[in-house]
């Protein structure tokens, strides 16, 4: 196998909770007495895990811990997990603008990073001369920024304010431009965080296709972080899983991905219901617990768009009787809580019963999941000959990922509302 073209190993980076600065002069001087002595950073032994749903106990956290990979030339390296698992601050220390507590990092060539909107960029000087700015830092000369400048503000579409100071500009045109010059500039490792998401997504199709190109007709190298599944799909020839500041998974684009919408690790999600004290009605069907299934059973943790999926309910009848005339209801609410759509039995004119002191599950059927990608809430409602029987309001959360809704071969990524419809052209 040839030589990476960046490997890491054992990489760590420890921050001091409500602190400026890596902790106090006290610390800094009892550091600097065990080095000169030979001996290991006494602080190294402390720290609590990058866990943002428990409260601190220690006061060093480790946002990123023993980490340890190896990035090819002309690879593509997508980066996903959960906001807080650690992404950006390994990027950072990728691309030098913080360094590592521990470990050690090699490279072969010039990193070039988009981490933040307008980072790298001086606000005062207009976007050519920060183009020229940009290539200084990357270690060119005047002579090859020249050859590239109008290839890159052609790209960027920002071709009207190019001699325009940057602090006029918005935050989707300071992305076209810091990617476009990132790009075109040509460095052996492009590091690209997901502030593409600013730019629009016909920009964001754009950016995917250059990186493809500059990747596999170029042969340089991508790291590149995302939420967006799609985008990780179309672009990425392996991919990494973080979680709590650790490499949970590392492994083909597929294998990682299928893994993460399985829910690898969704123990911040409450599908326990059975101790919720905010509900109403009489208690005899209760809700107990629910989750989400693929088309083979399998819990889930993430649905994509145009999937088949299944919501199971786990239902209590606490009564020592059958009982039927039951209508069972799901509102589904959007991010800013406004009711979109509501799954109920008695639409689909689907008849239910309970047997006495049983429970039972009820699975609820989403042949072709409709939704776009965002995040949803849930509101639970049973009833028995029209009285309330339970209802929790706000009794859960979903995640939904761009998907091939229309089994076109193609990921839809264009969010217009809540819902993809099914439809056709014709002439």
């Amino acid at each position: 196998m040839s030589k990476p073209i960046l490997k890491i190993e054992n990489v760590s980076k420890q921050y001091r909770l409500g602190y400026v600065g890596t902790g106090t002069l006290t610390h800094d001087l009892n550091r600097w007495w065990h080095r000169i002595q030979g001996k290991e950073d006494p602080y190294l032994k402390l720290g609590s895990v990058n866990d943002r749903s428990t409260k601190a106990t220690e006061n060093y956290v480790w946002a990123l811990q023993d980490i340890n990979f190896e990035v090819q030339q002309g690879e593509v390296l997508g980066i996903i997990g959960k906001n807080g698992a650690g992404k950006s601050t390994l990027l950072k220390i990728l691309s030098r603008v913080t360094t590592p507590t521990t470990g050690i990092i090699k490279s072969r060539g010039r990193i070039a990073s988009l981490l933040e909107v307008g980072t790298g960029f001086n606000p005062e000087l207009t976007g050519r001369e920060n183009i020229y700015l940009n290539g200084t830092i990357l270690g060119m000369t005047k002579k090859e920024v020249d050859a590239k400048i109008d290839e890159i503000i052609e790209f960027s579409g920002c071709e009207m304010y190019i001699d325009t100071p940057t602090k006029r500009y918005s935050s989707g045109m300071t992305v076209r431009l810091a990617f476009a010059v990132a790009a075109h500039l040509e460095p052996e490792i492009l590091v690209v965080d997901e502030v593409l998401a600013v730019g629009d997504a016909e920009f964001q199709k754009k950016a995917i296709g250059k990186m493809q190109e500059i990747s596999r007709g170029g042969g340089r190298t991508v790291l590149f972080v995302s939420h967006n599944m799609a985008s990780i799909q179309n672009l990425c020839t392996r991919v990494m899983l973080l979680y709590n500041g650790t490499i949970d998974k590392i492994g083909t684009t597929d294998e990682v991905i299928n893994y993460y919408l399985k829910g690898f690790r969704n123990k911040d999600i409450k599908k326990d219901l059975s101790e919720r004290k905010d509900r109403k009605g009489s208690g005899k069907l209760k809700f107990l617990k629910f989750w989400f299934e693929n088309h083979e059973n399998q819990e889930i943790g993430i649905l994509q768009s145009g999937m088949t999926a299944k919501m199971v309910l786990k239902i209590l009848n606490t009564s020592s009787e059958e009982l039927s005339n039951i209508r069972i209801s799901v509102g589904i609410d959007d991010s800013n809580a406004s009711r979109i759509t509501l799954f109920s039995n008695d639409l689909t004119n689907q008849p239910i019963t309970f047997s006495s002191n049983e429970e039972s599950i009820v699975k609820i059927k989403i042949p072709s999941v409709p939704f776009q990608a965002g995040s949803f809430h849930f509101t639970l409602f049973c009833s028995i000959q029209e009285v309330i029987s339970d209802w929790i309001l706000n009794a859960g959360t979903f995640d939904v990922e761009h998907g091939d809704f229309f089994k076109s071969g193609r990921i839809v990524e264009v969010n217009q509302g809540n819902f993809l419809v099914p439809h056709e052209f014709n002439k």
